[in-house]
């Protein structure tokens, strides 16, 4: 990933146990807020991103798809563990993507959910 943006209501990245828990990589990885949302999006189409929100919807599309055919800038939505993303949010991105899974499990918490997608999308050479 080339840069971390958080929403208005997202935890604060430099509090003690966020530094702890990310091993100190929130000093490493670029971030900042944005900032109204979810009107920001429409900024990062306009900077010529793809939005795709993870969230389990009826019209969402496997991120084996995604992964297929990747658009060359990519901006990742994650929400919160439990809520997930507000429908607000859905609607503005320019696709959901789900992560395929078997068994019964409808979910992930939001930092497996985030590390299966970054490694699917990651730039290959």
């Amino acid at each position: 990933m080339d840069a971390v943006l958080v929403t208005p209501r997202c935890a604060d990245p430099l509090y003690r146990r966020s530094v702890r828990v990310s091993m100190g990589t929130v000093f490493q990885v670029p971030w900042t807020r944005i900032d109204p949302w979810p009107d920001g999006i429409a900024l990062l189409r306009d900077a010529g991103f793809v939005t795709a929100a993870l969230a389990l919807s009826d019209d969402s599309v496997s991120l084996d798809a995604l992964e297929a055919d990747p658009p060359e800038r990519l901006a990742l939505v994650l929400g919160a563990e439990g809520d997930g993303l507000k429908p607000a949010t859905i609607a503005a991105a320019d696709v959901t993507v789900r992560i395929p899974m078997a068994g019964g499990v409808d979910s992930l918490n939001v930092a497996a959910a985030a590390a299966v997608a970054f490694w699917a999308t990651r730039v290959r050479d």
